[in-house]
């Protein structure tokens, strides 16, 4: 058997805490060390994990092999290409920079050095879209006509955060934060689009931030994809709607894992990643006589480990990550078209 992966943490924040931490104390992996420059906290829950006060001084540490890049959207192409220049493989956090020529530039860096370069995209496994890829992989809608992925909070606030609230540093806005997420998922269903349209605004009381985006996708055979996030949506309607020729399906997001994970819960504990009932994904399908018939689909588990997986199998074992890199230019495309207009 291979050995496990020594890995350090850039940061160990709520990202940290909740969406790394737990999954690199699996047998494939091996959480060694993290970067707490104040706040030492890690070592109470991981008492043989290393604390380093920088960046640096993790990254000098020769026995790790991976180095997951949770910082700040700025920070991620100028670390990453720290932890590259190291001789680590890197797990980065989206969006992976801000730009395609930065993404170039790490993959190019990346190949270079013989390391691997993985994007952390963990809301492929969310349990609701895994049952939509199951919905539109099984052609159960017959052709696919019209698509909306949406992801809505209702946030009026500006974040504490200052940086996130400055148009002037690389990657802010809500359309890299989670807007990155919903774009990986339709990009990653549909692949590259023929035509792309960018709408957006900022909203909220004071914003100067994109803080509503729409991103409307056209395909082959007139299927109309359409990806929106707002942190205005005090009533969320679906998350997820498909209209085919034979039918529809629609999808409220419910996906468990963060709250389960913030709370406590470990990825292996038997109730971890399951939705509720209520939650299950509405199909309704036209049948051979013209009438509707209709039935419930409840989501598989919500399965974030499948990442980790990944992120293993490809390091070990040279097998392909399923976040490709030409999915990351086109998401950042997409990105960078929108940048490139203020908000309003």
């Amino acid at each position: 058997m291979s050995s496990p992966i020594a890995t350090g943490l850039l940061a160990y924040g709520m990202s940290g805490r909740v969406f790394h931490a737990p999954f690199l104390t699996a047998p494939n992996f091996r959480l060694q060390a993290v970067v707490e420059r104040t706040r030492k906290e890690a070592a109470s829950r991981y008492p043989e994990v290393r604390s380093y006060d920088s960046v640096a001084e993790l990254l000098a540490d020769e026995t790790l092999e991976l180095v997951v890049v949770n910082t700040p959207n700025d920070t991620h192409f100028d670390l990453a290409r720290q932890a590259l220049q190291a001789g680590k493989h890197v797990l980065l956090e989206k969006p992976v920079t801000a730009t395609v020529a930065e993404l170039d530039e790490l993959l190019a860096l990346a190949s270079e050095q013989g390391k691997q370069l993985l994007a952390y995209q963990n809301r492929r496994w969310d349990a609701d879209f895994q049952l939509v890829r199951q919905v539109v992989e099984s052609g159960r809608l017959g052709q696919l006509t019209e698509a909306h992925f949406r992801f809505d909070r209702y946030k009026p606030g500006l974040n504490p955060k200052v940086f996130k609230e400055d148009p002037t540093v690389p990657a802010s806005g809500f359309h890299f934060d989670l807007g990155a997420h919903v774009l990986d998922e339709a990009l990653s269903l549909f692949g590259r689009p023929q035509h792309v349209h960018v709408a957006q605004a900022s909203q909220r009381p004071g914003s100067r931030v994109v803080d509503y985006f729409l991103a409307h996708l056209t395909y082959p055979a007139g299927l109309q994809v359409f990806v929106t996030v707002s942190l205005l949506a005090a009533a969320p309607v679906p998350a997820y709607v498909l209209h085919g020729t034979q039918g529809s399906f629609q999808k409220r997001r419910a996906d468990v894992q963060e709250a389960q994970l913030a709370a406590g819960m470990r990825p292996t504990d038997a109730a971890y990643g399951w939705e509720p009932a209520e939650a299950a994904g509405q199909l309704t399908m036209v049948e051979a006589d013209g009438q509707f018939s209709h039935a419930t689909l409840e989501a598989p588990r919500g399965n974030y480990s499948g990442l980790f997986e990944a992120v293993y199998q490809a390091i070990r074992h040279g097998q392909p990550y399923p976040v490709r890199p030409e999915e990351l230019r086109w998401q950042l495309e997409i990105l960078e078209q929108a940048a490139a207009r203020p908000a309003k």
